[in-house]
């Protein structure tokens, strides 16, 4: 089995940046201010021969066990508890600090093995900073440039040094290939109890939460189990709209969060019970469905509202009337806090993820187009009918179906959007994206002379 790797220090040593340099992608959220990672993030981690998970972390700050500071440091202690070793990370530019000395204590009293990382060793400073990185007690230094990839073979040897056994032989170090998870994704609006859904999936206390908005920053990549069904499922920054976000971390998230939606197989799309479907809730849903991913939507905190009767009808017509191009959507009524729902939450996305793979045999397609042009024919245009020849499904997921006609480009918009609601309702698609390309048939004559007389 892999071995596992937690990236700790004070902010703002570049811990995100060796994060990303280790897994090879920009994956974890980078900027010059302190404080930017709050939820612990895994990664898939290769150096040399050695394929490990490496763990970023929140810088670790003092702070009293209240309030997200005091959140992010209990992560921080859990990450160090579940890995194998911890890279303890300084800045040669800063020197060592008081706050390093005192965060040494907390790291050793992990009782893993440690590798002490003297990151931004490019400069003259790097010389005086390893020399006073010995009196942390950790042993001989490890100078590395997380930014410009330099000492990654001097941390290779010292990871090799610190477990001696879990990298002697490197088949030991190579991942379990296994069941993909399936992909999913939680978005929605700022504070409508994204990360405090997916704690209560999970069982613990995994993700950052808190009444203030913003709290979540990266998307974070959690695995677990669901009736044996094994998932991924993102936590992801709150999306507000585009111009109200100004500040430059506020926008690197909502970057993220994006990502997140475009790589996802099923999108929660967790809207707030006390208002439900508001602007921003509509352009999200769109979001994903300009994206192409299967959707659920999701409305969270019916512990905080009265019960009415037919709620749930009249939310089911409010989804309908103000998502069309989607009807028929999944929608859940959930609590995060009280766990109300979420087990109607996961089998209406399991099921959202099958109706998006869902092929179509092409013999049932054309019965479905011919009995859809006996119905309804396409409008003539400029005197001369349409002449629809025949339909089939180039792909799944989302199911993309492609038209062809002798006049392609003629076929009118409103006539295409009755061929994908016939489609949803004939083939039990509610709910999913459908895509309808339209293509001119080929013509056999094209290309040939005709003959004279």
């Amino acid at each position: 089995m892999p071995f596992t790797v937690v990236l700790v220090g004070r902010p703002n040593v570049g811990k995100s940046t060796l994060f990303n340099r280790l897994v090879g992608a920009r994956r974890a959220l980078v900027d010059n201010r302190p404080a930017v990672t709050r939820d612990r993030r895994e990664g898939e981690a290769r150096l040399g021969d050695l394929s490990f998970k490496v763990i970023d972390t929140a810088g670790l700050e003092r702070a009293g066990e209240a309030g997200l500071s005091g959140k992010m440091q209990a992560q921080t202690v859990a990450a160090m508890a579940h890995a194998d070793a911890v890279l303890f990370l300084v800045d040669a530019r800063a020197g060592i600090t008081s706050a390093d000395r005192t965060l040494a204590g907390l790291v050793r009293k992990s009782g893993k093995p440690i590798v002490l990382v003297v990151n931004k060793s490019e400069g003259k400073a790097a010389d005086a900073a390893a020399f006073e990185s010995y009196a942390l007690g950790f042993g001989d230094p490890v100078p590395i440039s997380a930014e410009h990839g330099e000492g990654m073979a001097a941390l290779f040897d010292a990871l090799r040094t610190a477990l001696p056994e879990a990298t002697a032989n490197s088949e030991l170090s190579k991942p379990v290939v296994g069941e993909k998870p399936i992909r999913v994704a939680v978005v929605g609006r700022p504070n409508t109890g994204k990360s405090t859904l997916i704690n209560r999936l999970l069982g613990q206390e995994r993700l950052l939460t808190g009444p203030q908005s913003g709290t979540t920053r990266d998307a974070i990549a959690v695995d677990f189990e669901w009736r044996g069904r094994l998932l991924r499922i993102y936590d992801t920054a709150g999306l507000r709209r585009r111009s109200r976000i100004v500040e430059k971390i506020e926008k690197l998230a909502a970057a993220d969060a994006r990502d997140a939606v475009r790589f996802a197989e099923v999108v929660v799309v967790l809207m707030d019970a006390e208002a439900p479907f508001v602007e921003q809730d509509i352009r999200i849903a769109d979001l994903v469905e300009q994206e192409g991913r299967a959707i659920v939507i999701a409305i969270n905190k019916m512990d905080l509202v009265p019960r009415q009767a037919n709620v749930r009808l009249r939310l089911r017509k409010d989804a309908d009337r103000l998502l069309p191009q989607i009807k028929g959507v999944p929608l859940v009524l959930v609590s995060a806090q009280t766990g109300e729902g979420l087990d109607q939450l996961m089998e209406a996305a399991m099921e959202s993820h099958a109706v998006w793979n869902r092929r179509v045999p092409t013999a049932a397609l054309n019965r479905f187009l011919s009995k859809a042009v006996g119905n309804h024919p396409p409008p003539a245009v400029r005197g001369r009918p349409l002449r629809l020849d025949y339909m089939t499904q180039a792909k799944s997921r989302p199911p993309t179906f492609v038209l062809f006609a002798a006049r392609a480009l003629a076929l009118p918009d409103t006539y295409r959007r009755y061929l994908v609601n016939g489609l949803r309702e004939a083939f039990s698609l509610p709910g999913t994206p459908i895509r309808l390309a339209v293509r001119a048939k080929a013509n056999p004559y094209a290309g040939r002379r005709r003959k004279r007389r």
